[in-house]
């Protein structure tokens, strides 16, 4: 979604093999990771949402990773079919601790971006998933869909002291 925002394009839809794919290779990692991004977005929006482009991004998944848990993750990751991708955010000045992990699954690339950090989170349907007002925060940083719906009702919503979980205004599009 870092791509220009066109309103013009408002109403198109994720692939929902994508996202049951994505789903799918989530579970196994369930217990040691933070969803961050549009993951962290699609359990915060209303259960059995249309998956708009334009609401969240599933084109990776963003996940955290507490420190103790990472050599884990890794593993797992490995034995399910994942390998380790270079990219240009890859160094050691890297604040993040950034890594990348791509896995092809019939005909899906499936690509997880792994960051290592304790990072607070809650609990929605039995995933963790980053503290709302941190997620926000994190559009400043190293999210880059700052104009997602998601994203600008949340803000604007927290601002106003509302809790997010499951309201309809994260999936209503929101002209910038």
């Amino acid at each position: 979604m870092s791509d220009p925002h066109n309103i013009n394009r408002y109403g198109e839809v994720w692939n929902q093999e994508k996202i049951d794919i994505c789903l799918s290779e989530l579970e196994y990692l369930k217990d040691d990771i933070i969803l961050s991004g549009g993951w962290a977005w699609h359990f915060i929006s209303p259960r059995n949402h249309k998956e708009l482009k334009h609401a969240h991004d599933h084109k990776d998944i963003d996940i955290f990773v507490y420190p103790e848990k990472t050599v884990d993750t890794i593993q797992t990751l490995i034995t399910h079919g994942f390998r380790k991708v270079s990219t240009r955010f890859d160094n050691p000045s890297n604040k993040e601790s950034f890594r990348r992990y791509v896995k092809n699954v019939k005909g899906t690339k499936v690509i997880v971006d792994f960051f290592i950090k304790k990072i607070s989170y809650i609990e929605i349907d039995g995933w963790k998933v980053v503290e709302p007002s941190q997620l926000i925060q994190l559009y400043k940083s190293i999210h880059t869909s700052k104009n997602c719906f998601a994203v600008v009702s949340a803000e604007k919503l927290l601002n106003k002291g509302i809790n997010i979980l499951h309201r309809e205004e994260l999936m209503q599009p929101t002209i910038v």
